[in-house]
């Protein structure tokens, strides 16, 4: 039976929201910028581990104890790290508008890339989307407090690559999906992905362990978004067309900044909440064409075996 792509559609959405905690979750672990990431991924592992176990009985991929990993797993976990890392210190060094707008260049890099190596051409209506999307980002990112910092042109090299980086795990994710689970993909790509953010942690000399007890909860919590979101990302990905899937991701923005203001008193400007409505817009909008090309998108990304 053909599944509805309204499931993969609205898994991706949650995802992307839940994802949307993460850059709340960086300041509250109170460790430094790598060495949070270090921990949302190495804390996840046993999770992750468990979850890959518990269903290797009901995978026909993974039936027994076949866990074993492909290239692309490791790849999409390197491409990671190197997103994590780039854009934690990115947005440190250069100002956050700028940080934000070339971070969101992820869609337009992975639509391309899609389009050559997979052979995904995007319609009509998905290009008005990313166009509205981007809009929408850039808005929300000219209204954010515009002060430069300590470093703007390396912060602005640094988030710059962050696009070409995510658009790199979104790809192999992809490509690894074509015949793994999605709980596979994300063990494998995790377990390479934490050791490089414990190097970079290191080698910056940051405060790898948390000061107080909060923060270690925070770290746990931390966790359990990364295999929330970044397995239904995954999931989503072996199901949607690639430039569809870094499209839905741009809401994260918009939650982070929900939060913000819930949590920090980071008020929105009358811009960023104009820049937000674009963004949910234009999801709408790539969501309802995904839909009319189901057909077409689950011939570019066939589904493995699952329950």
């Amino acid at each position: 039976m053909t599944r509805p792509a309204a499931l993969p559609l609205l898994v991706l959405t949650a995802a992307a929201c839940v994802l949307g905690l993460a850059p709340i979750l960086v300041r509250l672990t109170e460790t430094g910028p790598a060495a949070a990431g270090f921990w949302r991924l190495f804390l996840a592992l046993p999770l992750l581990l468990a979850l890959n176990l518990a269903f290797a009985r009901r995978d026909s991929e993974t039936s027994g104890s076949d866990l074993a990993p492909n290239r692309w797993m490791f790849l999409a976990g390197g491409f990671f790290a190197l997103d994590l890392g780039f854009w934690h210190y990115g947005i440190t060094l250069t100002s956050v508008a700028n940080a934000t707008v070339l971070c969101n260049l992820t869609p337009v890099v992975v639509t391309a890339v899609a389009w050559i190596a997979f052979r995904e051409r995007p319609g009509g209506g998905f290009l008005i989307a990313l166009a509205v999307a981007l809009a929408g980002a850039f808005a929300m990112a000219a209204g954010a407090d515009p002060a430069q910092g300590r470093r703007p042109l390396l912060g602005d090299l640094l988030s710059l690559a962050v696009s070409f980086w995510y658009a790199g795990y979104f790809l192999a994710v992809k490509a690894a999906r074509k015949t793994a689970s999605a709980l596979k993909v994300m063990l494998w790509s995790t377990a390479a992905g934490a050791p490089l953010m414990l190097v970079a942690a290191v080698l910056f000399g940051e405060d790898i362990l948390p000061v107080a007890p909060i923060g270690w909860l925070f770290c746990g919590l931390f966790a359990l978004v990364h295999v929330a979101g970044q397995t239904g990302v995954t999931w989503a990905l072996g199901r949607l067309p690639a430039g569809l899937t870094a499209l839905v991701i741009l809401i994260q923005p918009l939650v982070a900044a929900l939060f913000g203001w819930l949590l920090f008193a980071e008020t929105l400007t009358v811009i960023q909440a104009l820049g937000g409505v674009l963004v949910l817009a234009a999801v709408a909008i790539a969501q309802w064409t995904g839909a009319q090309r189901k057909t077409g998108a689950e011939t570019t990304a066939p589904a493995p075996a699952e329950t």
